[in-house]
């Protein structure tokens, strides 16, 4: 199997890159492959004839995206469609990354795959924005939506960092952390992601999947756990989301369900706090925990 991966550089390319077979894989970097550039993108996928394309490139800065829309929609819905395109001509599946930010956050309950839309934020409408395009165009896809993602590669689309690196290098330099409590998600180590997509893109029950490791957290808890498996003491302040004053709306409450994964037999990812400790010791901080087989 020929996979392509877009973004191979980025925080989920780079765990999917180590995961999937090197004599399988084209990775892709973002300078590499501009999804914005229509021509380039159906030479390239007709010079390769992957049998299966992995799109992680997006524009997520969230806030970013209320004041830039014309950056958000042509990444995050116009790219995806002529990747769509060029998918289409050379009958490769796709397989596209969305968010957990198309809900508006008011269920209360972990959201399935058959549950309603309603996005709440720019960047949330360009990426169902995204994600109805593959679905009009497409029958051979994926839509995998998930949450809260960290990785060893950080995000390149924020300096090449993530929320736990970020929040370890404030402990280091502020006498005292604030860590909303009122956004609850079930954060998603990427090397877990990476590991559940390199299944199901071997497979052909083709449709929309959420893809999260298990259980759920306020950003809070999730702030806490980090220090407690370091063995750390920072002082944590409880504070609401209203405090940063940020410019896009979040969901308060984004907590996905693994429901179409798990019918299939191939819900197999951990719970969010394992996931944590294994990325921990990834990154050298901590020692000898578990981490799966590719």
């Amino acid at each position: 199997m020929k996979i392509l991966v877009i973004g191979a550089d980025g925080q989920l390319g780079s765990d999917l890159s180590k995961i999937i077979s090197a004599s399988e894989q084209i990775p892709l970097t973002i300078k590499e492959l501009d999804i914005t550039d229509r021509e380039k993108i159906l030479a390239i996928i007709k010079k390769y004839s992957p049998q299966v394309v992995i799109n992680t490139a997006a524009y997520h800065n969230v806030d970013a995206c209320e004041d830039n829309l014309v950056p958000a929609f042509a990444v995050n819905t116009i790219g995806v469609k002529y990747l769509a395109e060029a998918c289409l001509a050379s009958n490769s599946v796709l397989l596209h990354i969305s968010t957990d930010y198309v809900f508006d956050g008011t269920k209360g309950q972990p959201y399935l795959e058959t549950d309603t839309p309603n996005p709440q934020s720019i960047y949330a409408v360009s990426k169902l924005a995204g994600e109805q395009i593959v679905k009009y165009m497409l029958k051979r896809y994926f839509i995998v939506r998930s949450t809260g993602l960290y990785g060893a590669a950080g995000c390149l689309g924020k300096g090449g960092t993530n929320f736990v690196e970020t929040i370890l290098k404030r402990a280091a330099v502020q006498p005292e952390l604030q860590v909303v409590t009122d956004e609850v998600l079930s954060p998603t180590y990427t090397f877990d992601l990476a590991t559940a997509i390199n299944v199901l893109i071997r497979t052909e029950h083709f449709g929309l999947y959420h893809i999260v490791n298990h259980g759920q957290c306020s950003w809070h808890e999730f702030v806490v756990k980090i220090f407690e498996l370091l063995g750390q003491k920072p002082i944590i302040n409880k504070v609401t989301g209203e405090t940063f004053k940020s410019k896009a709306k979040r969901p308060k409450y984004s907590v996905l369900a693994n429901a179409n994964l798990a019918k299939l037999g191939l819900d197999k990812l951990r719970p969010w706090p394992e996931a944590l400790q294994a990325y921990l010791t990834e990154k050298g901080y901590l020692q000898n925990a578990h981490r799966p087989n590719p």
